[in-house]
């Protein structure tokens, strides 16, 4: 069995590393890596295909919608056509994970697993090989480190969030995390455990300052610089991993540095919603934003706008359901970034116009926004509420109000649900809803548009990661599967 489980292992491994865009060159054998990366060249050819490979992870449906799905602020549109029109469905990638009922068995996210864990090998591969580089600088190796860090602890996070209750879930994360890999399959095969969470953290953040240490003002490569990871968004990335741990002090001076140092500016109120409306560039203020995939004639085959776009012939599956938009006060500039557009809705038998709300934010090409310097702003102020630096708190909240033309807080009571309402206003469909909710132990409550079979979901719940997909478990007996599957 032993014998049949390491073979079965060593085909997992190449058929991963042949499909993917790091080894695109040639099939992924052990020669196809020595050769690939035995120069700077092959190096960033390989950096540029994780970065690719990074990107359709985090844009893939299953991620994309994930935590506004689960949180309560996406809703489902009816079936444009066909047999079928006017009725409303979940989408089949995420049918089962939707209603809180998927299984390691079959489970909706198995390609989001086996994904960041081959990003992680692919990043492990780039940080052995590239110090014996003969052909580069020093600083050169140093941001091609950098980079390959920041993605490795980046992947890490993301299964972290997924698979791993939250931080405070236990009193000293000592509840499962992730297995956390710092070396290439390459280098041997291995029946790692899962790490508690308290240590799964603890090596994120060993890898972001690591990684911000060897940053560079130079970037590895040519093209958009906003779609690469840099000092200023792997801060960013830190500030998000302080919030998550509940490390008040490092949030709140992280993301401080963000807004200080990164010369980026808050989109101002005149701007904000053209901004967002621009195709194929990203908000100003973004951080981070993936560049999508683009063919030979460097037109789009895939964006957000597969998930969330409108147009007069076609329109994608998610839209913002009312528990959202009733939120936003009337004058609110954000209101304005809702497209409410009447769909055919099969309503007791008959076709009737019902409206519905798309956002936005993901027309025209849009990437997925990793980062940007909003939620910088409202971690600063949820850490300085923390730090009962009230205040400073109030203040910055309303930073983000002014610019929307929204009410101002005048006192500094109940500000932890300001916050929170704030986030999900501000960062709607940017991926943050249901895993605020969780870090702050908050009940799951899905109203308007809601067709699950679990449509409310209280704190704590089994329910709230995933399952290991179990084919997994299999190829690892040490692979600990998550409680209640």
């Amino acid at each position: 069995m032993k014998y049949l489980k390491y073979i079965t292992i060593i085909i997992l491994i190449f058929s991963l590393q042949s499909c993917s865009d790091f080894l695109e060159q040639e099939p992924g054998t052990q020669t196809s890596i020595d050769e690939l990366l035995q120069n700077k060249e092959g190096v960033l050819i390989a950096l540029k295909g994780l970065y690719r490979d990074v990107e359709a992870n985090v844009r893939g449906e299953r991620f994309a919608v994930y935590s506004d799905l689960q949180g309560g602020n996406i809703k489902f549109t009816p079936t444009s056509s066909g047999n079928s029109a006017g009725q409303i469905t979940s989408g089949v990638n995420i049918r089962e994970v939707y209603s809180f009922e998927d299984t390691a068995e079959t489970s909706n996210f198995v390609s989001f697993y086996s994904g960041n864990y081959s990003i992680i090998n692919q990043a492990n591969l780039l940080l052995e090989y590239t110090p014996k580089l003969t052909d580069a600088t020093d600083s050169e190796k140093k941001q091609i480190i950098a980079e390959a860090l920041t993605i490795r602890a980046y992947a890490h996070f993301l299964l972290s969030q997924v698979y791993c209750q939250n931080y405070s879930y236990t009193s000293n994360a000592s509840h499962l995390g992730i297995v956390y890999n710092k070396e290439s399959i390459k280098e041997g095969l291995k029946y790692p455990k899962r790490e508690t969470l308290a240590v799964t953290y603890s090596l994120i953040i060993e890898d972001l300052k690591l990684a911000i240490e060897n940053y560079t003002d130079n970037p590895s490569m040519a093209g958009p610089t906003y779609s690469y990871f840099n000092r200023n968004n792997t801060k960013a990335l830190l500030a998000r991993i302080y919030l998550y741990k509940r490390d008040w002090t490092n949030a709140y001076e992280t993301a401080n540095d963000v807004i200080t140092s990164s010369g980026f500016q808050l989109m101002s109120s005149e701007n904000y919603i053209a901004q967002w409306a621009q195709p194929d560039l990203p908000v100003s203020e973004a951080l981070l934003e993936f560049s999508i995939p683009k063919d030979a004639e460097n037109a789009a085959t895939s964006s957000m706008a597969s998930y969330f776009g409108y147009n007069s012939n076609t329109y994608a599956k998610y839209v913002a359901s009312n528990d959202l938009v009733n939120l936003y006060e009337n004058n609110d500039i954000r209101k304005q970034l809702f497209l409410t557009v009447n769909l055919q809705t099969l309503v007791n038998g008959l076709l009737t116009p019902l409206p519905y709300n798309f956002t936005r934010k993901f027309q025209d090409n849009a990437g997925y926004v990793a980062f940007r310097l909003s939620e910088m702003y409202l971690i600063r102020a949820e850490a300085a509420l923390e730090n009962n630096q009230y205040t400073i708190a109030m203040q910055d909240i309303n930073t983000i109000r002014a610019r929307a033309n929204a009410t101002l807080l005048t006192n500094t009571s109940n500000l932890k649900e300001e916050i929170l309402l704030e986030r999900r206003k501000e960062l709607c469909f940017e991926g943050h809803l249901f895993f605020d909710l969780m870090r702050n132990h908050k009940d799951i409550s899905r109203n308007d548009g809601c067709i699950s079979t679990n449509c409310g979901m209280k704190y704590p719940s089994l329910k709230f990661v995933l399952p290991i997909p179990q084919s997994n478990i299999n190829l690892n007996e040490n692979l600990q599967q998550n409680e209640s599957y």
